[in-house]
């Protein structure tokens, strides 16, 4: 059995779509949605099930929403436990599901020698390929191709809501999705807790107040910008 993991980012979308293109596997395409993406980023996943030939199948394991509401706290640096309840365990548990010997394809690059896929290679029974580093792709490979093929990725393709997102993003935020901006707002309210880190820049920390300076009329340097999702700082799960 050939899983490819797909979170729609750039690198597991040119992963797929290669894949189905040099090798004659019947592959089997997952997702792991958290509920909180946001609207493109379904209909990215919809077209990739009509590009590869069949649709994604979600792996669910709650929602972000539901775990914010059950646990009474959000996600932060030091508790980044949205990844591993939403992503990796619901991934892994449904392998353990399947038939093995499994091969898992993960979408981590050449150009990216310090991510690691370790998490699913303790599964029993299966076995983790990495395709792009296998044919040496690195970022310019896969937008290259990406480019060739005609496919744009969403310029969200995480949650709508993220500790780490930037300033920028919380602006496109509460501009194009104000009711899911309000929604976060009521969850600070309701946990104690912000989704910024305090002190983390000059801006407010909380929601509400970070709303009233974008109503005055203050917008960050980077809104309407892609923050860069690819860091290493970020949930390494949630770019694959």
């Amino acid at each position: 059995m050939h899983v490819i993991a797909l979170s729609g980012g750039k690198d597991s979308t040119a992963m797929a779509l290669r894949l189905a293109e040099t090798e004659q596997h019947e592959y089997c395409y997952v997702c792991t949605p958290t509920g909180d993406e946001l609207p493109e980023m379904f209909e990215h996943w919809k077209n990739l099930g009509k590009l590869l030939g069949k649709p994604l199948i979600p792996v669910i394991g709650g929602t972000l929403n539901g775990l914010v509401e059950r646990w009474n706290a959000l996600p932060n640096w030091r508790q980044r436990w949205c990844t591993r309840a939403l992503k990796i365990e619901p991934f892994a548990a449904w392998m353990m599901q399947q038939p093995r010997p499994l091969t898992s394809c993960i979408g981590l690059r050449a150009d990216e020698e310090e991510r690691s896929g370790g998490d699913y290679a303790k599964v029993p029974g299966v076995i983790v390929r990495y395709p792009l580093r296998e044919w040496g792709w690195a970022e310019r490979d896969v937008h290259k191709y990406l480019a060739q093929r005609g496919v744009n990725v969403p310029a969200r393709t995480d949650c709508a809501r993220c500790f780490y997102q930037t300033l920028g993003e919380w602006w496109n935020l509460w501009k194009d999705y104000p009711e899911v901006y309000q929604e976060a707002v009521g969850q600070e309210l309701q946990t104690g807790h912000t989704w910024r880190s305090p002190g983390r820049d000059a801006w407010p920390t909380e929601l509400t107040d970070l709303r009233a300076a974008f109503e005055a009329g203050r917008v960050p340097r980077d809104a309407a910008i892609q923050g860069d999702l690819f860091s290493e700082t970020k949930c390494r799960v949630c770019r694959l």
